[in-house]
Formats: C-alpha cells, sequence, structure tokens
C-alpha cells in the first residue's frame, strides 16, 4: 500500500519531502491549512511515508459515522468551544506512548485568522519533544516535512524561525492563509 500511494503521488506530479531520521515522539506542526484536502493529502502523505499520525479535530466532526473514521485514521477530538486544558491532555498523551507524533494545524480552522494558535508550541515544550515543520505546497505540488526544531524556550525567536520556514508555502486558497503567525 505504502508504494502504491507513493506512486500515485508520482504520477499526479507531486513531490514527496521526508526526512530520513524522524523523533520517536513529535508535534507536527502542519500547514498552511485552507481546505479539506489538505487532511486528505496529508493523511496520504502518511501512509505513504509508513508512519502513523494522531491529528486534532474538532468534536463537532466525531458523528455518526464520521466518529468511527475519523477515530480509526488517527483523530483525537477537541472542543474549541471551552477551555479544556487541551495543552495538558496533549502533554499526557505523550507520556502514555514510547511513539507518539501528533499533527496540528496552527491556524485551528480552514478560513483566514490574524495570528496562529500557538498550543503546538506549548505541547512540544512540555512534552519535551520536537516540532516537525510539515507542509502542503499546492504551487510547487509539493509536501512533507522540511525542518526539525526543538523549542528553545525563547518563544520569540522560535516563532521568528517557523514564521520564516512558512513564508513562501503557496497554499490552496491563498486568500485564506495568514503566514504572520504572531
Amino acid at each position: 500500500m505504502k508504494k502504491l500511494i507513493y506512486l500515485f503521488f508520482k504520477s499526479v506530479g507531486w513531490e514527496i519531502i521526508f526526512p530520513h531520521e524522524i523523533p520517536e515522539k513529535s508535534v507536527i506542526c502542519f500547514a498552511p491549512h485552507t481546505s479539506n484536502c489538505d487532511f486528505v493529502i496529508g493523511k496520504l502523505f502518511s501512509w505513504s511515508v509508513g508512519m502513523q499520525f494522531s491529528f486534532l479535530v474538532k468534536k463537532s466532526w466525531f458523528v455518526f459515522p464520521l466518529g468511527y473514521f475519523f477515530k480509526a485514521v488517527g483523530g483525537i477530538p477537541i472542543d474549541r468551544s471551552k477551555s479544556n486544558a487541551t495543552v495538558e491532555q496533549m502533554i499526557a498523551e505523550f507520556e502514555k506512548h514510547d511513539r507518539f507524533h501528533l499533527v496540528i494545524a496552527p491556524e485551528g480552522t480552514r478560513s483566514y485568522v490574524p495570528a496562529w494558535k500557538k498550543g503546538f508550541y506549548y505541547i512540544a515544550s512540555g512534552a519535551n519533544v520536537p516540532i516537525e515543520l510539515a507542509f502542503i505546497d499546492y504551487k510547487k505540488k509539493q509536501i512533507g516535512i522540511g525542518k526539525l526544531l526543538y523549542p528553545s524556550g525563547n518563544f520569540s525567536s522560535d516563532f521568528s524561525e517557523i514564521q520564516q520556514f512558512y513564508q513562501n508555502i503557496s497554499p490552496r486558497y491563498p486568500e485564506k492563509y495568514n503566514p504572520t503567525i504572531f
């Protein structure tokens, strides 16, 4: 299945960027996120590289029959209507597993936002795991993981580096993307 999906990407002109060395645990910052297609392409990417990624998805999507599907492919429901200590819950999730990769779309939505949510950074810092900077570039037809960042505790410096990484990535819907993250 892995090779078949990889060949599918190649046949439609997409390039997969994937490092040979990956950590046992990580928070995967996935951006830009402007379309539902991002999920489909991202999930195909994970299967093509043979990795199991968990991801946060709004709780309202966990209804029958979608709930079974999302759970089966690694979905973790999140109630965005109230503060539920999500950062602490995800840090605890990292402690439960020997291998765990959590994908988070820091925009928190497919719509334009004035600034990214910063929970992915706090989760990585609290769980003492690196952040993998993953992307989907529709113009270049590339998807992958381009950089590994270990949170230094210097929020401004780390976010400047993250913002610089995503500055020239082309989303499916450019009008919905804000590469200014803080």
